[in-house]
């Protein structure tokens, strides 16, 4: 017989493996809310969403690209606000 405990801890199991698949960074949709993962890549994908968020001034530079690569973990929406900190300091 499955309690409703049983089923909570299912549910909890469920989301928190579904949470860790990896992103298609080539045709999923990105947020802010998209977490950056071991598996990220510059597509033109993530390229639509920084100029959605920005505007056409973004640009892709090595630095940032490294950034994005060492942040795993972070959302889309802490790398729009490190590309403007970075732009700011230009």
């Amino acid at each position: 017989m499955i309690t409703p405990m049983a089923i909570t801890i299912i549910t909890i199991m469920t989301t928190a493996t579904t949470m860790t698949e990896p992103h298609d960074w080539h045709s999923s949709p990105i947020t802010g809310e998209t977490r950056i993962d071991a598996r990220y890549k510059n597509t033109q994908n993530v390229r639509r969403f920084f100029k959605a968020a920005i505007g056409e001034r973004f640009r892709f530079d090595r630095p940032f690209m490294a950034w994005m690569k060492s942040h795993s973990g972070s959302t889309m929406r802490d790398a729009v606000d490190e590309w403007l900190r970075r732009e700011a300091g230009r």
